[in-house]
């Protein structure tokens, strides 16, 4: 009896050592403190999460009907919470930009820009589908000759995105920002001038 015993535990803890490697497929992290009626063996996208991404950005400069454009790329962080299938959360960026154009003897750049968004999103496991908006900032540059005058400059932005589960604690994304810059006088321009572009962008993040 005792024999029969011993055997019947040693299967019960294989079988749920065998049950508990087979989750490892999808991202666990244990009991998830940040889980609102999280299904049970379900993909998390819960808690914080840190990124790096790269696109291209093109916009207007309204007043001088300059359109600068270029290669835009920076880092990412943000916090999720979720309910079932809704995902909703926090996240902020900044950029680092290439993005320049001409007007008569003017040039425009912007060599920077960030944003302190919400986001709502629906989840079918590991495929996020959002709509963010927030806050933006960012600085527009004017160069005339050998003069040079920028004005940082507080707007809005709106988009949406698509995240993807791809390994483990990683994620995959992709996204489109519409952002908004307030206009500024510039001394250099006959005219107050803002920035309006639009940048679509990939990149990935690492969940904690």
């Amino acid at each position: 009896m005792t024999k029969f015993a011993f055997a019947a535990v040693a299967v019960l803890v294989t079988g749920v050592t065998a049950t508990q490697a087979a989750d490892l497929g999808y991202r666990s992290r244990g009991p998830a403190p940040y889980t609102v009626a999280q299904p049970l063996n379900g993909y998390s996208w819960a808690g914080p999460y840190l990124g790096a991404n790269l696109g291209y950005e093109w916009g207007n400069v309204s007043g001088a009907s300059a359109k600068p454009s270029g290669i835009a790329g920076g880092v990412t962080a943000g916090y999720n919470w979720q309910s079932g299938n809704i995902v909703y959360g926090v996240e902020g960026d900044i950029q680092l930009t290439g993005a320049d154009g001409r007007f008569a003897n003017y040039k425009f750049s912007n060599p920077w820009f960030g944003t302190a968004r919400g986001r709502l999103g629906y989840a079918v496991n590991n495929v996020l589908l959002y709509g963010t908006a927030g806050l933006a900032f960012g600085s527009l540059e004017a160069e005339l000759g050998n003069l040079q005058q920028s004005f940082t400059s507080i707007g809005w932005t709106a988009g949406v995105g698509a995240e993807v589960g791809i390994y483990q604690n990683w994620t995959a994304k992709i996204e489109y920002l519409y952002v908004d810059l307030s206009k500024n006088n510039y001394s250099l321009i006959p005219s107050n001038s803002g920035l309006d572009f639009s940048t679509v962008r990939i990149g990935v993040n690492y969940h904690f």
